[in-house]
C-alpha cells in the first residue's frame, strides 16, 4: 500500500516517542550492550518493557546493565542481563534453555561485519553467515514456544542496505569454503536474514500462529560494528578512516535504532514488511516501510536456506 500526502509526513515522523505503553511485554534484544542493540533495550525500557540483555561479552553486559538502570531508574528491576554468543550454538541453547515464560518480543540485532579473513564459530561455520544469520535461526527456533504463548508476539531480525549486494549464488557455498571475501560475506548474511525474516512469515501465517515476523535496517548508523569486524586481525589504517568517518557522516544510534523499535511496536505494523530509515538511499532519516532487494523475495531460495539452516544447526522450526 503506498501511503501520500499528509498521512506519509506523519509517518514518517514517527519516533520514540510514538512507542505504545509496553506495560506488562517481555523483550529480547541480541547484541545489547552498545550501539543499536543497546538504544532498542532503552527505549523498549523507557516505554514500560521488561528487557532481557542478550549479550556476548560478560563485563560489557553488566557495562550497559548498570548504564540501561541509570538511565531509566524506573525500569530497574524489570531489566536483565544474560550471556549469549551467537557464535557458539552451545551458547544459544543454554540462553534458551534459561528463558522461561512468555515473550513478546525477540530483536534479533546482534552482528559483526566485513571480517577480513575467514573465521569460524565454535561450530566451524564461517563467522559472520554462522553469527549473524545461523546463531539467530537458532535462538527464533528455541525461544518460538514462548512467543507463541502470547498472542500478537513478534520477532524482529535486522538486515543491512548491503543486503542488496548478497550474491544468492553463495546458497552453493554458504560457508564460503571454497572462496572468501569479508564483504561478500557480510552482504550474503544480511540477505539470509531477509529471506529468514520472509520465510518466518509466511510459515507463521501459514500456521495460523499468533506471531510476526518483520525486518529493520538501521541505515548508516555511529556504533562499533563497522570497525570491530574489519579490526578482527588488529587495527588498521582502514579502521582508523573507517571509524572517524562514521562518527562525522553515520546517524546516531538513537536514531538507527529508530526502524527496529517501529517494526517492534508499531500498532500498523504487519508481518513481513521491512522498515528502514526514510532517507536518500535509505541511510539516513526517521523510520518508514521499505522493501527488501528483488532476490530476497525469491521463495525457493528461502526454503532452500531454511532447509540448510535447519539441517547443520540442528534446530527444527516446526509451526
Amino acid at each position: 500500500m503506498e501511503i501520500h500526502g499528509r498521512e506519509a509526513l506523519v509517518v514518517a515522523r514517527w519516533t520514540a516517542a510514538d512507542i505504545p505503553d509496553q506495560t506488562g511485554r517481555v523483550a529480547v534484544v541480541t547484541g545489547a550492550n552498545s550501539g543499536i542493540g543497546y538504544r532498542a533495550a532503552e527505549a523498549l525500557a523507557r516505554a514500560g518493557s521488561a528487557v532481557l540483555l542478550a549479550c556476548r561479552s560478560a563485563p560489557k553486559g553488566a557495562a550497559a546493565l548498570d548504564r540501561l538502570r541509570a538511565a531509566v531508574p524506573a525500569a530497574a528491576g524489570r531489566i536483565e542481563v544474560r550471556p549469549l554468543d551467537l557464535a557458539d550454538l552451545d551458547s544459544v541453547r543454554a540462553f534458551a534453555d534459561a528463558t522461561t515464560g512468555p515473550l513478546d518480543l525477540l530483536v534479533n540485532n546482534a552482528g559483526i561485519m566485513n571480517v577480513p579473513t575467514r573465521h569460524t564459530t565454535a561450530q566451524g561455520f564461517e563467522a559472520q553467515f554462522g553469527t549473524n544469520h545461523l546463531g539467530h535461526f537458532a535462538l527464533t527456533g528455541l525461544l518460538l514456544p514462548r512467543l507463541l504463548e502470547r498472542p500478537g508476539a513478534r520477532v524482529v531480525t535486522l538486515s543491512s542496505v548491503m543486503h542488496k549486494f548478497g550474491s544468492p549464488s553463495l546458497l552453493d557455498d554458504p560457508q564460503s569454503e571454497r572462496r572468501y571475501s569479508a564483504t561478500g560475506a557480510y552482504n550474503f548474511s544480511k540477505l539470509a536474514n531477509a529471506w529468514f525474516t520472509l520465510e518466518l512469515d509466511r510459515r507463521l501465517r501459514a500456521a495460523g500462529a499468533p506471531v510476526a515476523s518483520l525486518g529493520a535496517h538501521p541505515g548508516y548508523t555511529a556504533t562499533n560494528l563497522v570497525t570491530t569486524g574489519p579490526g578482527a586481525n588488529g587495527a588498521t589504517l582502514f579502521t582508523v578512516l573507517s571509524a572517524a568517518a562514521t562518527k562525522v557522516i553515520g546517524q546516531s544510534a538513537a536514531t538507527g535504532a529508530l526502524p527496529t523499535l517501529r517494526a517492534a511496536t508499531d500498532p500498523a505494523a504487519a508481518g513481513g514488511e521491512y522498515y528502514g530509515p526514510g532517507g536518500p538511499g535509505e541511510l539516513r532519516g526517521r523510520p518508514v516501510r521499505v522493501r527488501y532487494t528483488a532476490a530476497a523475495y525469491d521463495e525457493p531460495n528461502a526454503r532452500r536456506l531454511w532447509e540448510y539452516s535447519a539441517d547443520v544447526t540442528g534446530v527444527p522450526i516446526t509451526l
